[in-house]
């Protein structure tokens, strides 16, 4: 089969480690399956990875990828949930289980012809939506949807700040905060990305640190410490923090006078399970929102989505086709 792999780690130029090319078909588990790939997107994990984080030197070669849509065994079109983990040992939840990775951590990844996965990771996907559309939920919408819906607790007619306005992450989280009713503000330090959150549906986007016009129910953080002090800030009292990603950096300051004072709330959150991933597709297929491509490219070229991943300059998703 064809795969795109992690064959060595590079903390200073990950894509030097980034090969592709021939590898065998994956084992096949008992109570796994095999998905023939249509689409799979890139995410930032994939260049961590190369960078050796959540990807250990002895795995490699490792076939990259978390996310991806494709045919089972059975001529079913399906979503691949990219979350390997027990729900018994994480008290009904897979992304609390001690031992869950994720896809192309431990097991090999979506990026190939061929991927291997759990039977139960296998979630139908709708008629309506296209496989590169289908390709961009596993992770960074899945993960917009669970800190939006399940963590943020924001109420009817609330209001969401969204940091980093360009991301996967952020791009998820401005459609679905604006389909669910909520009043959107998002920032950016590019003036083009600003419009385009306006486009998607924010109704107000700011510069990065900018005062906004109120202060919010809930903030949705991937950036970290270039935007933590703002997004602590922005909350009204008794607001909550969800934060997934630290891309600027895990350390910034706590601010922890502000954080007790003012009672806010700060939740950590990390991807989905496959029934919060159900859910996301059935809201998805009910309101018509759908996942924002910024570029769609056979997976032959693969070196060149994630060159662009590594510049930065995208808006949504990077989508690779079989």
């Amino acid at each position: 089969m064809f795969a795109v792999t992690a064959a060595r780690i590079d903390s200073a130029y990950p894509l030097s480690g980034l090969e592709l090319g021939d590898r065998p078909d994956p084992g096949v588990p008992e109570g796994w399956t095999t998905v023939r790939l249509k689409a799979a997107s890139l995410n930032h994990h994939d260049l961590w990875s190369l960078r050796g984080v959540g990807l250990r030197a002895d795995r490699l070669p490792m076939v990259l990828g978390t996310d991806g849509a494709g045919l089972d065994e059975d001529g079913n079109e399906v979503v691949i949930h990219a979350v390997i983990g027990d729900p018994d040992r994480g008290g009904g939840d897979e992304t609390l289980d001690p031992q869950r990775s994720l896809l192309s951590e431990i097991h090999a990844g979506t990026f190939a012809d061929v991927v291997a996965v759990p039977r139960r990771n296998l979630v139908p996907k709708p008629p309506g939506m296209s496989w590169a559309e289908a390709a961009c939920l596993p992770t960074a919408w899945l993960t917009a949807y669970r800190m939006l819906f399940t963590k943020a607790g924001v109420p009817p007619g609330g209001s969401v700040l969204v940091q980093g306005a360009g991301g996967g992450v952020a791009t998820a989280a401005i459609a679905l905060a604006r389909a669910a009713g909520f009043r959107v503000y998002a920032t950016s330090r590019d003036e083009d990305k600003r419009r385009r959150a306006l486009e998607l549906g924010a109704h107000q986007a700011l510069e990065a640190g900018a005062r906004l016009p109120e202060r919010v129910d809930a903030v949705l953080e991937t950036v970290g410490e270039a935007t933590w002090s703002h997004s602590l800030r922005s909350l009204r009292p008794g607001g909550r923090l969800v934060v997934s990603g630290a891309t600027s950096g895990p350390n910034p300051k706590a601010d922890l006078n502000r954080v007790f004072f003012l009672q806010l709330e700060v939740v950590g959150s990390t991807m989905g399970t496959r029934a919060e991933l159900d859910r996301l597709i059935n809201f998805l297929d009910v309101t018509g929102v759908r996942p924002v491509i910024d570029a769609t490219m056979p997976l032959s070229q693969a070196r060149d989505g994630f060159a662009r991943l590594a510049e930065g300059d995208i808006f949504g998703k990077i989508v690779f086709t079989a």
